[in-house]
């Protein structure tokens, strides 16, 4: 692996900062709270951090709305914070990514305000601008992914601006080379500080169809109307449009123009997700690597887990994928996807499950802060609710309050000792305080160790971080694949069950040092519940014609 991939196979930590750790006792997390705790991050093993935004906002979306994209909101701190945090990570060995909101802004950005004003000032074409329908409705069918038209009237305009989220975040023209421009300049201006690189919000809404064409309808298969109507279109016109990559490739060649810099994209979850990653970062001219909803709005099941790792494989070892299973947007995966969903806290089994295959899948990893932990998604009260699409759409949609809590640091202090003085913008709950990072220090057993010894296993195994992939034909509730890179060939093999599950042992020579038990009886491995096997591979085509596989009551 050369100097300048160091991205390949990398684990990077998400942080959310008005949730990571409170320093000057507001109630908010900071960038000085971050530079504080960045220990922890940096004693997990990770190769980077990745930050969402805390540049100065409204915080209508919390930050997902940036009003100037070169200043960091009061809220956080000041640039002077960003820098020394910035120093200290690298200190620390971490490279740093940030943020690059660049689909669209809050309707408070000086840019907006101008265009906004007439149809004749300098940057009236930097938004997407249309007119009216003849009887005054807007352009076309197109919603909003929080609900309602995408489109809002600007009087002052006599037209409708297009917006994807809030009607407070305006979309930007991409098509127009003066934004591609300022945006450009945007991305030098932290790339000359020192960042390592951009996580590029929304690649798929970065264009449209210029024409502006109604998208069709997509009826629910069951016949029950959702609660959020956007699934009740079928988006072949508001997004995903293919002049995307050719400002995928200006971004490119600024990043391109550092040293050891990369990208990292989101893709929806739209249908054909993988083969967007794929395409996004196949190459030399696009993106290093992106990661997809897909995984993050589906079941944990034996069927969609074989589909999503097939689909992934499929697509080839061209492009480079970066998984997640949790994110600030979505319930958290070890909540969302327990067997015991409903009934009491997951199974920390489960847990250590979702860790493995995680970090053992072809490509990069994202690891959502809390996940290390373990932490459960919250169950917010609405009157604690700060999420304007969770306020929308309660109680069918609880919104994504409930994976932004704060982080618990210490068990036992007042909000878990992420903030004094002030209550937190968002409450701690009372079970998050028994998997506080001081707790679970202390405790060799931990989940948090575990993921450090994972992470210090796989870094040395060349197989599990950048070797290809191959799928196992195996029977519920096992799922499995080999990862090869040269003469080094890695079986993974995972027990979805609660209950014990047999595999065939010949070909396999377990492997140690990974913090995880496979017993071993007659000609078979008997993984325990959630259990996970790694093991070196003699015989790979002896494990694929594996008679079928025994679940052990």
């Amino acid at each position: 692996m050369t100097k300048r991939e160091w991205w390949r196979g990398a684990v990077v930590y998400h942080i959310y900062p008005r949730s990571f750790f409170d320093s000057d006792g507001d109630g908010v997390g900071d960038l000085a709270g971050i530079a504080q705790k960045l220990d922890h991050v940096a004693a997990l093993g990770v190769d980077a951090i990745w930050l969402s935004p805390f540049f100065t906002s409204p915080m209508r979306d919390f930050g997902y709305d940036v009003a100037d994209y070169c200043a960091v909101d009061p809220t956080f701190g000041t640039l002077a914070d960003f820098d020394r945090l910035l120093e200290r990570a690298h200190a620390l060995g971490l490279k740093v990514l940030i943020d690059a909101v660049w689909s669209h802004t809050s309707d408070q950005h000086a840019w907006f305000r101008e265009s906004r004003a007439d149809r004749s000032n300098p940057k009236a074409d930097w938004y997407v601008w249309a007119n009216a329908r003849p009887d005054g409705t807007p352009p076309n069918n197109w919603l909003s992914v929080f609900g309602g038209s995408a489109w809002t009237w600007e009087p002052r305009r006599r037209q409708y601006y297009l917006h994807h989220f809030l009607s407070s975040q305006p979309t930007l023209n991409l098509r127009h080379p003066e934004v591609v421009e300022a945006l450009m300049q945007v991305g030098r201006f932290w790339l000359d500080r020192g960042v390592d690189g951009f996580r590029l919000d929304a690649i798929d809404f970065f264009m449209h169809d210029p024409l502006l064409r109604d998208n069709p309808p997509k009826p629910p298969p069951n016949g029950i109307v959702p609660a959020k109507p956007f699934g009740l279109q079928e988006h072949r016109y508001d997004m995903l449009h293919e002049d995307s990559f050719a400002f995928l490739r200006r971004v490119r060649d600024l990043v391109d123009a550092y040293p050891d810099r990369v990208t990292l994209g989101e893709v929806s979850s739209q249908d054909g997700a993988f083969e967007r990653v794929a395409a996004y970062t196949r190459g030399h001219d696009l993106l290093h690597m992106a990661y997809t909803l897909r995984p993050l709005r589906g079941d944990f099941d034996h069927a969609t887990l074989r589909q999503l790792i097939a689909e992934s494989a499929a697509t080839g070892e061209e492009g480079w994928i970066c998984w997640s299973f949790s994110n600030h947007d979505v319930e958290r995966a070890v909540s969302r996807w327990s067997p015991k969903r409903g009934s009491g806290a997951p199974d920390p089994a489960f847990a250590r499950l979702l860790m493995a295959l995680l970090l053992s899948l072809r490509g990069s990893a994202c690891v959502y802060q809390g996940e290390e932990l373990g932490l459960t998604e919250a169950d917010l009260a609405f009157e604690h609710l700060r999420d304007p699409f969770g306020i929308t759409y309660w109680p069918e949609f609880r919104g994504r309050d409930g994976s932004r809590t704060p982080i618990p640091w210490v068990a036992g202090e007042p909000h878990a000792g992420f903030t004094r003085h002030a209550a937190p913008w968002l409450p701690v709950p009372e079970e998050h305080h028994q998997s506080a990072v001081e707790r679970q220090e202390a405790d060799p057993g931990s989940l948090l160790n575990a993921w450090r010894r994972f992470i210090r296993w796989r870094r040395g195994r060349k197989a599990l971080v950048e070797g290809a992939l191959r799928p196992f034909d195996l029977t519920e509730p096992l799922i499995g694949f080999e990862r090869v890179a040269g003469a080094e060939r890695i079986a993974c093999i995972f027990n979805l069950s609660d209950g014990e599950a047999r595999l065939p042992s010949r070909g396999l020579a377990p492997l140690e040092g990974h913090g995880f038990e496979a017993r071993r009886e007659d000609d078979a491995f008997v993984l325990p519940p959630h259990g996970v096997l790694f093991a070196a591979v003699s015989q790979t085509e002896a494990l694929r014609r594996a008679p079928v596989l025994e679940r052990v009551s």
